[in-house]
């Protein structure tokens, strides 16, 4: 997505003035997403700063969420993440993709699995909701058992409160690139039909054992089948809509209606 931009930090004024400027359009805004892609890399005075703002702008505020970096939560003290929850941060959307630690090197995550768990505990400690998501068929025919197994390891060893499936989708733009990171690696990817995607979420619904209720989703626009429920109180109803699905393809989303 940011291929074509470069980074920068827009300064702390103009951020600001366009808050306010914002409420003269939508004074009773009551969710706030801060934008864009790495908000949390700001400094946590900075963020304090524009929370406050955003509270007094907009009275009737319920909640601010933003995107969270694995290198956001290692680098952030816990005190830190707490003061941005008491400051009106509530909510953070994290990426896990996958628990596999080989997998994650082919994709260029930029993290591992154990510095996951740690910034994620980390997250939850200091009372941040947090909404996580993976994406099937990552691992390919090849590694499809390793990445929906370790992923499930990775989620029991957290505390989420979200989680939600994405279907993988590769634009014609970096097709060639994603082949041939797997191919560094000595794997071969081979892609997932729908079918085999359905038996990936079989895996991951059966093999997920949170310590707390989740709310589990795959409403996004790339899933084949659409499912939400709660972890592990709805598990069965979802392997059964799940396996009803694998034996009638009439019940999945069409393609022409899938999207990133």
């Amino acid at each position: 997505m940011y291929r074509d931009k470069q980074f920068s930090v827009k300064p702390l004024e103009k951020v600001v003035s366009e808050i306010f400027q914002a409420r003269e359009m939508l004074p009773n805004t009551t969710r706030v997403f801060l934008a864009d892609g790495d908000a949390l890399a700001r400094t946590t005075s900075d963020l304090l700063s524009i929370l406050d703002s955003l509270h007094q702008a907009f009275p009737s505020l319920e909640r601010v969420s933003s995107y969270a970096l694995p290198n956001n939560l290692i680098k952030k003290p816990e005190s830190e993440l707490a003061l941005l929850k008491e400051g009106g941060l509530k909510l953070i959307y994290y990426g896990i993709e996958s628990g596999s630690a080989a997998i994650l090197k082919m994709i260029t995550k930029g993290a591992t699995p154990e510095s996951m768990v740690q910034g994620l505990n980390r997250a939850s400690a200091a009372g941040l909701a947090i909404s996580a998501t993976v994406i099937l068929g990552l691992g390919g025919q090849q590694l499809w058992m390793e990445h929906i197994d370790e992923t499930a390891e990775l989620v029991n060893k957290v505390q989420l409160d979200y989680l939600s499936t994405l279907q993988l989708t590769l634009e014609p733009a970096i097709h060639e690139e994603f082949l041939e990171k797997f191919e560094k690696k000595g794997a071969l990817f081979i892609p997932q039909g729908d079918a085999a995607i359905l038996q990936e979420q079989v895996r991951l619904i059966e093999k997920m054992a949170p310590e707390k209720d989740l709310v589990f989703r795959s409403n996004h626009a790339s899933n084949a089948l659409p499912l939400k429920g709660i972890i592990p109180r709805d598990c069965d109803q979802l392997l059964l809509a799940l396996n009803v699905a694998s034996r009638d393809s009439s019940l999945l989303r069409p393609g022409w209606m899938r999207g990133l």
